[in-house]
């Protein structure tokens, strides 16, 4: 039976021979029975149902990958809904490997912590433009849906990821990065690989090891990714958000350094590189040593972090960063490491007991090298501080630990605003092109990558300013999918249940309002210069009074935060000198008077509102006249230095850049969030959940408790209800039907904005469970989708129309055009060929007059020698065996002005005209010459030599050439007017005028060969 699948046709068997195979005849007349048997079998199959589903894998085929999606894909279609139903369906997905699940528009993301073959270039086409529902869920359909949304609206979009630490949100941003890049189809591949290097860079300067997890953020980052209106990708830039930079000086047990330290140690000890930059080979620098571990023999041994360095050295090129850049950018993080092992010992005098110094000037030696500084001058700003009181300046010296705090400060500085230049270099690298797309009409897709909730065994500062912005992130979730939502239910009069959630605004009140909120508490113990961190709790509990806020009995200097995903104690030690961030303006005056460029960059330019390193300027340079006294001495003998000097930027004093007494981190704090949600609400959000199974970091671990706490804290029950319930989308009438009047008008027919005509248009698109309210149409989530759809699918129908008529009309317009051509065409021809006959017939007309005068002269001279003969033999009657000379002088005629003009040219040719005769005279030469004798007067001719082609005109020397003209004279004088002009290639007639012919003619001619030797040069 399977030779008929064959795909020869030539060896496929025919109908005939498959109706008499014993299989089918056996069938036959039983037709009635096979198809209630074929019947009942089906049924059975559907009652049954799948016993297992596949996973969804890739699949090694050529043909296309085929994947379709299910009911369950979306909790929404749940029958019954408590926490009990949702755990239990997404334990089942997670362990058939299908971690991503639906909640009406909003992605559920579980982490699989394992790499997944889901992520390829071909799953990337399966989410492209398709139906939400045609798929499984998937990361890249919610990249494809804002991407559809921004080109079909011409609305900015904004991809929300929220989660815990370690849930996968830096991932699943790599993952958004990946699938937009890919639908914006960038013009060049140059940006697209630049967006996509953009990630690993920043990660390996903003990214840690924490205790819960190897790769968390510890910064906020929101990625703008630019388009066109078409759609294509055409830059991006970034904006980055309390970057932890207590982190460089210090980390908790069990937490490391910045990646970024440990892939540059690896990289350069691997390249033999570590003495250039002043590193140590044996022991490592104290910012990135550990008790609980060997760091030296980690980064030596481990592979990953050189592989790194490699793909950070790869990223760098790649973005756009020049070599000097990325030497400085080393140079400084050296410096950091070096200037973590500076240390200080107390010394005491007669005068001063807290004074200190640097016993050991090694490490001072080589921080300063590196940030081309003068060792003496670092010195002095981590020993002692300038003040100003009154017009006097007053120097004191700082004890060990103000040393150290001063030390520590500049180092924090350093990476902080080196991290800041980075980001703005790729921004300014990575900025569109305005050639290419305006400014106005470019639109964004934002991607928000923050760091997780964070509740550690010991939580400090840090982890408080982290949690707060997970409350501000809950916070706008819940605004946008409860609280407006049931608003415009009211406003608009729809009838529809109201869904109760946990509104988190009055912790965030708490947090944030003026004067008694706890940032404002914060801030005004930061001002007073003997606070303690036990005024500080004292503060709290007298000011904080609410159930959010709590004071642990037991334990000393801490307090408890009831935040939306659970209870978090706090440790208020270092709070107030975290807050505070000082750095002097000693080591600010300093770091300006390097010789790197860009470390005077980083100190010259002034900090934005959100503590952020703001775009240089354009400065002017000057000598180091404007240098303090103390400093200019140092310097005094190097030129170099002194060019290198920003005269404006010493005469600004060091607060305006650093701030330290009008901003702290609170203050940074407050704007950066106020920064934050103004991008976020100018777009539409998408929301994308992460959840983390286990905290063990396991694959295919699912802890159904973990999962519950994060599950309510982040509201998904509601969320499901509200999104069975309620209508996500509300859409104005008039913005409707400018948008989706061509699925029920014609195109041409701008219909009025009524309800009548919404309700018309939804009609046609034939949806269900609509409401039109006061000035708004309410739309379920998956409306919206199937109208863009349908409206997809017109358009489509429309272009191909458009398509067929616009390449009508160009054919049409270049048939015209080419005819033109044509004419054109025809009429260069016949130009071209009338000129080219013109010079044809010229050039035969010059011919034709050269053979006529070929000719005539050919005639003539044959007149001339015919005529001449007689002539000769009457001017010669004598002439016999010998030749005088005068035979070969011709005759003269006795009037003639030169007859006695015989000079020597004559006389020799006499000479060779007589050897001639005695060699040879033939009878009828003999017989012209008694002719010539019996005429009476002896006239001699002698005859023309023809001149040869190239040679210069015969000179009017020659007898017969006076001969010739005084002859032609007398005869024109004679007739007078009575010559008739010659018509142009007329041949003359020889008439009475010429008798000068005759004369000539009875001379013969003589060869010009012997004309020319023997007659002697002449004189002209």
């Amino acid at each position: 039976m399977f030779r008929c699948l064959i795909k020869d046709f030539e060896a496929r068997p025919s109908v005939t021979h498959l109706l008499e195979h014993p299989f089918i005849k056996q069938a036959h007349g039983k037709d009635v029975a096979l198809r209630q048997q074929l019947a009942a079998l089906i049924k059975e199959q559907q009652e049954v149902g799948c016993a297992a589903k596949t996973k969804h894998e890739r699949i090694n085929t050529r043909k296309t990958l085929i994947i379709e999606g299910s009911p369950d894909d979306d909790l929404v279609n749940l029958e019954f809904l408590d926490e009990e139903t949702i755990i239990g369906h997404l334990h089942k997905r997670y362990n058939e490997l299908q971690v991503y699940t639906y909640v009406g528009d909003i992605l559920i993301a579980l982490n699989p912590f394992q790499n997944l073959s889901i992520y390829s270039p071909q799953f990337s086409k399966l989410y492209h433009g398709v139906k939400r529902a045609d798929n499984p869920p998937h990361i890249f359909a919610t990249a494809d849906a804002a991407y559809q949304s921004m080109v079909t609206f011409c609305k900015d979009q904004c991809i929300i990821i929220s989660g815990e630490s370690g849930a996968g949100k830096t991932e699943s941003a790599h993952l958004i990065v990946q699938h937009l890049t890919f639908l914006g189809k960038a013009n060049n591949r140059t940006l697209r690989e630049k967006i996509l290097q953009v990630n690993p860079l920043v990660e390996a300067f903003g990214n840690a090891c924490t205790a819960i997890n190897d790769n968390s953020s510890r910064f906020g980052k929101y990625l703008e990714m630019k388009f066109t209106p078409t759609g294509a990708v055409i830059g991006a830039k970034m904006s980055e958000y309390l970057l932890e930079k207590s982190r460089v000086i210090k980390q908790a047990t069990g937490e490391k350094n910045f990646h970024i330290f440990y892939y540059m140690y690896a990289g350069l000890y691997h390249q033999d590189e570590l003495k250039t930059y002043r590193l140590p080979d044996r022991t490592a620098p104290r910012y990135i040593d550990s008790p609980h571990c060997k760091v030296m023999q980690d980064i030596i041994s481990s592979k990953l972090y050189k592989e790194q360095f490699e793909v950070i050295q790869e990223c760098f090129r790649n973005i756009g960063f020049t070599e000097e850049e990325v030497s400085s950018v080393y140079r400084i993080l050296s410096a950091i490491l070096n200037t973590g092992n500076i240390e200080f010992a107390a010394i005491t005098s007669q005068h001063q007991t807290d004074k200190s110094e640097v016993p050991n000037s090694e490490a001072l030696e080589n921080a300063a090298s590196l940030l081309c500084i003068g060792p003496e001058e670092l010195q002095e700003a981590l020993t002692s501080q300038c003040v100003v009181t009154r017009g006097e300046t007053i120097i004191r010296t700082n004890t060990v630990d103000k040393a150290v705090d001063v030390r520590d400060a500049m180092s924090k500085a350093l990476y902080g605003r080196l991290f800041s230049w980075i980001v703005n270099r790729i921004n300014t690298l990575l900025q569109p092109d305005m050639n290419i797309c305006a400014a106005e009409s470019s639109m964004n897709v934002g991607i928000l990558d923050i760091f997780g909730f964070e509740n550690f065994k010991k939580n400090s500062f840090e982890q408080l300013c982290i949690n707060i912005a997970n409350e501000q992130i809950q916070f706008y979730f819940n605004q946008h999918i409860f609280a407006l939502e049931q608003m415009e239910y009211q406003s608009e009069g729809v009838d529809a249940s109201l869904v109760e959630y946990e509104d988190n605004r009055p912790i965030l009140d708490m947090f944030l309002q003026k004067p008694m909120g706890l940032l404002s508490l914060l801030d005004e113990e930061s001002r007073f210069p003997q606070a303690t961190d036990h005024t500080l709790v004292d503060k709290f509990e007298d000011n904080l009074r609410c159930k959010y806020f709590w004071i642990p009995k037991r334990l000393e200097l801490s307090f408890g935060i009831l935040h939306f995903a659970g209870k978090v104690m706090y440790s208020v030690a270092g709070f107030l000198e975290k807050n505070r961030d000082t750095l002097p303006a000693d080591i600010v005056v300093v770091l300006r008077t390097s010789e790197n460029k860009l470390l005077q960059q980083l100190f010259s330019s002034p900090l934005t509102k959100i503590g952020n390193l703001a775009t240089a300027r354009a400065r002017v340079s000057a000598a180091s006249r404007s240098l303090p006294p103390q400093l200019s001495s140092g310097h005094s003998k190097s030129p170099k230095y002194l060019l290198k000097v920003d005269t404006m930027e010493m005469m600004r004093h060091p607060e305006e850049t650093t701030n330290m007494r009008r901003q702290t981190v609170a203050s940074y704090f407050r704007y950066s969030l106020m920064d934050l949600l103004s991008k976020m609400v100018v777009g539409q959000p998408h929301f994308v959940r992460c959840i983390k199974p286990n905290d063990d970091r396991k694959a295919l671990c699912f802890c159904k408790d973990r999962v519950m706490v994060q599950l309510r804290y982040t509201g998904i029950l509601e969320t499901v209800s509200i999104r069975r319930q309620g209508y996500s989308h509300r859409i104005r009438f008039e913005e409707f039907v400018n948008r989706y009047y061509y699925l029920a008008f014609r195109a041409h027919q701008m219909p009025e904005t009524s309800k009548e005509n919404v309700a018309a248009i939804l009609e046609r698109a034939r949806l269900q469970d609509w409401v039109l309210g006061k000035t708004k149409v309410f739309l379920r989530y998956y409306h919206v989708e199937q109208l863009n759809l349908l409206l997809r699918e017109v358009i489509a129908r429309v272009v191909v129309m458009q398509a067929y008529t616009k390449g009508w009309l160009q054919a049409r317009r270049y048939q015209k055009q080419k005819d033109k051509r044509n004419r054109c065409a025809t009429v260069i021809q016949s130009a071209w060929k009338g000129y080219v006959a013109w010079q044809n017939l010229k050039q035969m007309k010059k011919e034709r007059e050269e053979a006529a005068v070929r000719i005539q002269s050919a005639y003539r001279g044959h007149r001339v020698r015919r005529d001449c003969g007689p002539q000769r033999h009457r001017c010669n009657p004598e002439a016999g065996v010998k030749t005088t000379k005068e035979d070969h002088m011709g005759c003269k005629s006795p009037t003639s002005a030169n007859q006695a003009n015989v000079g020597p040219e004559s006389r020799d040719r006499h000479v060779k005209d007589a050897k001639r005769d005695k060699d040879g005279m033939t009878k009828p030469r003999r017989e012209t010459a008694r002719q010539c004798k019996q005429a009476g007067p002896v006239m001699k001719l002698h005859q023309r030599t023809p001149r040869r082609r190239g040679q210069q005109p015969k000179m009017l020397n020659s007898p017969e050439d006076s001969l010739y003209y005084n002859q032609l004279n007398r005869t024109l004088d004679y007739q007078g007017s009575k010559r008739k002009p010659r018509k142009l290639g007329q041949i003359k007639v020889l008439d009475g005028e010429d008798e000068y012919y005759k004369l000539l003619s009875m001379v013969e001619s003589i060869p010009e060969e012997e004309y020319e030797s023997s007659t002697p040069a002449r004189l002209f």
